[in-house]
């Protein structure tokens, strides 16, 4: 008995790993994006996710649309905040260096904090979902929306790749990635192509922050207690690498949710620090990424 109920424990678990991870794929693609892009990480993301959070709440809740489209509204609300933070606060640093832009937008996300405290407090707020019962497979429990959640996060990459794939936008900005100064004499504006990346990856950081709050509730830190996964699956997966950032998030995702089979929930930040250790220390490029 003690044995099916371990192994029902760490099967619900994984599951659940599964879920979260798949949906920490989401903002941790779009910090590698802009860093593949940019080349230097943006730690406004949280921030963002929140902005976005925030933003589909209102659509949401204050308008009445319905989640699907409150999506879009969190994606372009944390797009539009993206690239004021990126003009405003991050690129008059530009010849300052990756490290200085890393602190701007640092700094950009204590202020993104705020405001949203400002208007909306530090209460939790929730979006207007109907009240479904859990899908139950003996022990094992996955809620309604925990499974559309994953759905919509697994469109969202399938959007993404076919945007970098398909389009002559994407395949300008997987260029400007790769060798921007090859891009530049390509024809490609780079200045028109960071906007891109930056609206992209804010954008689906804004997404991530509200699929977050559909399944439990939203405050002004609701992104900001993601900085550490998101970075930690992005070094995970190697800085800039987006197939990396989703391999990356779900072994986040798997490993947080079993390391609270172990220890109190409170310390599954843990891991984050534990996985960044690990891969600075063993392999500084990460699975996915390219040794200097």
């Amino acid at each position: 008995m003690p044995d099916s109920f371990l192994f029902g424990a760490i099967l619900q678990a994984l599951i659940n790993g599964v879920i979260s991870g798949t949906i920490l794929a989401v903002p941790a693609i779009g910090f590698s994006a802009i860093f593949a892009v940019l080349n230097y990480p943006n730690f406004a993301i949280g921030a963002l996710a929140s902005v976005g959070a925030y933003g589909g709440l209102v659509a949401n809740t204050v308008f009445g649309l319905p989640l699907e489209v409150s999506l879009l509204a969190a994606f372009a609300t944390a797009a539009v905040a993206g690239i004021v933070v990126e003009w405003v606060a991050v690129r008059p640093l530009n010849q300052a260096g990756a490290l200085m832009m890393a602190i701007a937008s640092l700094a950009a996300a204590i202020v993104l904090e705020n405001v949203i405290r400002f208007f909306w407090g530090n209460g939790l707020r929730g979006y207007d979902l109907p009240m479904l019962r859990d899908v139950q497979f003996g022990a094992i429990r996955v809620g309604p929306q925990q499974v559309k959640n994953f759905g919509i996060s697994i469109a969202a990459m399938v959007a993404l790749w076919a945007f970098l794939a398909l389009t002559p936008l994407g395949r300008a900005m997987r260029a400007v990635a790769d060798n921007a100064d090859l891009a530049r004499l390509r024809g490609v504006d780079p200045v028109r192509i960071a906007a891109v990346a930056v609206a992209l990856g804010a954008g689906l950081a804004g997404m991530g922050g509200m699929l977050i709050g559909l399944d439990t509730s939203i405050d002004p830190l609701t992104g900001p207690r993601l900085v550490l996964s998101i970075f930690a699956a992005a070094v995970l997966g190697g800085l800039g690498s987006i197939p990396g950032a989703v391999v990356g998030a779900l072994v986040i995702g798997m490993a947080e949710e079993l390391t609270v089979l172990l220890i109190a929930p409170s310390y599954r930040s843990v891991v984050g620090f534990v996985v960044i250790l690990a891969v600075l220390t063993v392999r500084p490029a990460g699975l996915f990424g390219a040794r200097a």
